[in-house]
């Protein structure tokens, strides 16, 4: 059996079907954003530095085929980025979790035409862990910050469940991780962007809520 060439998608080297999944979903999203508000319209001509290799750090950090919950998936990032590198496993799951009906359409469509792994449940967060009660990992871009992502995934990390966390965040991360120390005690790893200057990937692990 021969092999599939392979690329390189921010150092992360990848088969040529895995890179024409990505531009199959590049297409889609350009197409898409033209009618909804899939991400800021002034990041929209960076799309393959600014969201999907940024998206794709990631799985860098996470490898291997894991069930992720990925939290308000919005325009995919990193959720539609993970379940294609995914499909190259053959094996692993996202569940994007996206209340907004138009964006949560966008998201299957993209699931379905590159033949990623994962689906889509058009519900609120809060609503989730009943739909998906376990999971390995928790990803998020955007949402919310460091205490309010906690709340969210404290189903999820807490009560003999000990999924791990990967958030985006801009420089002044250290402002909410202060804030989230007082609620929450976690382990804590930050990694540097490779995309953004000054901006990092928290991994958080073993959370528990301190009492108040």
């Amino acid at each position: 059996m021969i092999a599939s060439p392979t690329r390189e998608l921010n150092g992360l080297r990848v088969s040529r079907e895995t890179s024409e999944r990505f531009e199959h979903f590049a297409a889609l999203f350009q197409k898409w954003a033209k009618s909804i508000n899939l991400v800021a319209p002034s990041t929209l001509s960076d799309l393959w530095q600014r969201h999907i290799a940024d998206s794709v750090q990631i799985f860098q950090l996470s490898p291997g085929p894991k069930r992720w919950v990925d939290l308000g998936s919005g325009g995919g990032f990193p959720g539609i980025i993970t379940a294609i590198l995914l499909a190259e496993l053959a094996d692993g799951w996202v569940h994007l979790i996206e209340s907004n009906n138009k964006k949560a359409a966008f998201l299957r469509v993209a699931l379905s035409e590159t033949g990623a792994r994962g689906s889509v449940h058009p519900i609120r967060i809060e609503d989730a862990v009943s739909v998906i009660p376990q999971c390995d990992a928790i990803s998020a871009r955007a949402l919310a910050d460091l205490s309010q992502l906690l709340d969210y995934c404290a189903p999820w990390m807490t009560s003999g469940n000990k999924a791990q966390a990967f958030f985006h965040k801009g420089r002044d991360y250290q402002q909410e991780v202060d804030k989230a120390v007082s609620r929450f005690q976690f382990d804590l790893l930050k990694h540097a962007s490779v995309v953004e200057p000054d901006s990092v990937v928290l991994e958080i692990a073993n959370l528990s809520r301190k009492i108040q």
